[in-house]
């Protein structure tokens, strides 16, 4: 195929998928550089315990976790093997029921989430909602909930199980 049979983005098109990569590539190192600095949990793991700490018992199948984090569920094994080593959590086998794992968030895995959030929140803050006036950030709120209904449209607040909300 030719370089003129190539469907390319437009200038405009390019422009602003770029803005919108470039910027989430860039916001997602900073989250990732505080949480790491500060309370030493990579930002995936924390998301992990905060969905654990926020599902009913503080417990979510690991092929859900692996469905609502977007991970293989590979390396969901891997995340919560290195939680589990840490003992932020547990992997049981529910009651009754041999057809996979439950990730089960400990009282320590507990605290260290509660402990967490506040330099998330900060990291949020201070990256993505200061630097823009009250319009912008209703304009993001628009362009990612439309993709999101195209996309995911079960990560839209007030759709899925409580513990996909975050």
């Amino acid at each position: 195929m030719s370089d003129e049979q190539i469907d390319w983005l437009s200038p405009e098109e390019l422009r602003v998928f770029r803005a919108f990569n470039r910027s989430w590539e860039a916001v997602s190192a900073r989250l990732d550089a505080d949480m790491e600095r500060e309370t030493g949990l990579p930002r995936t793991y924390f998301d992990i315990l905060w969905r654990l700490r926020r599902a009913p018992d503080r417990s979510l199948r690991m092929s859900r976790l692996a469905e609502i984090t977007h991970s293989k569920a590979s390396r969901i094994t891997h995340a919560v093997g290195r939680l589990e080593a840490a003992g932020l959590v547990l992997r049981v086998v529910p009651e009754g029921d041999r057809r996979g794992w439950l990730a089960v968030l400990t009282d320590e895995g507990l605290r260290q989430a509660e402990k967490a959030a506040p330099v998330y929140a900060r990291s949020v803050r201070d990256h993505v909602l200061a630097p823009l006036t009250t319009e912008a950030r209703g304009q993001l709120t628009a362009i990612g909930e439309t993709l999101l209904a195209r996309l995911d449209p079960e990560a839209l607040p007030g759709a899925g199980d409580k513990e996909e909300r975050s």
